[in-house]
């Protein structure tokens, strides 16, 4: 059976996420962070299932010509979506700067603003400081070393053999603690297997109803 070629993906459009407050959001974004608002799309209607619960979506410019979007749903905002993320064990949203002293001055301007940061950190190819949104998403603004291209070219060369090491050395621990998760597995996909046929009925219905 051939197998379908592989297309170029060109980078990221935009990552999105929960947000507390759109006015809120765009505060910090705009006001803080000096980004373009470039869309506040409201809408009406649910897009998965054509239900009537309005939400907003978000698209703030970054400087490559990328996005960072948000979502501000009231039907289902909740508190407890909003604690601080931790960058690790959950995610963080990292964002480049071109200079050690756009680094510095951001890390002045936030605090300045009242907004806590921690570092820089040296990650070896590339140096950061962290902070976080009014939604308690964990932010990353990061500058590349200046042997950042010739740090990764080695580490490219290296990984395979790193990645067979971790497997190895951590087989162990995983299974332990993944051990009766196969049920769980099967309701995440009988669930995404739902969602994108509910999407895909509404899609159909709004094609009849505008025909």
């Amino acid at each position: 059976m051939p197998t379908t070629a592989v297309p170029s993906i060109r980078g990221v459009h935009h990552s999105a996420f929960r947000c507390r407050d759109a006015g809120e959001t765009r505060r910090f974004y705009e006001d803080v962070l000096g980004l373009k608002l470039k869309a506040a799309l409201a809408f009406d209607k649910d897009p998965r299932d054509g239900s009537d619960n309005p939400y907003m979506h978000l698209f703030f410019e970054l400087g490559d010509g990328n996005f960072i979007a948000f979502f501000d749903v009231p039907h289902t905002v909740d508190e407890k979506k909003f604690g601080v993320k931790d960058g690790i064990e959950e995610y963080h949203f990292a964002m480049e700067l071109g200079s050690w002293d756009e680094l510095l001055g951001f890390k002045q301007r936030l605090e300045e603003k009242g907004v806590a940061v921690f570092g820089p950190i040296d990650h070896h190819f590339c140096h950061s400081i962290y902070f976080f949104d009014p939604n308690g998403i964990n932010l990353e603004f990061t500058i590349r070393d200046a042997k950042h291209d010739a740090i990764l070219a080695e580490e490219e060369a290296d990984s395979p053999r790193v990645m067979r090491d971790w497997a190895e050395r951590t087989a162990p621990m995983r299974a332990q603690r993944l051990r009766g998760t196969e049920e769980q597995r099967a309701k995440t996909e009988a669930l995404k297997r739902a969602i994108a046929d509910a999407s895909n009925a509404a899609l159909e219905r709004a094609k009849r109803d505008s025909a």
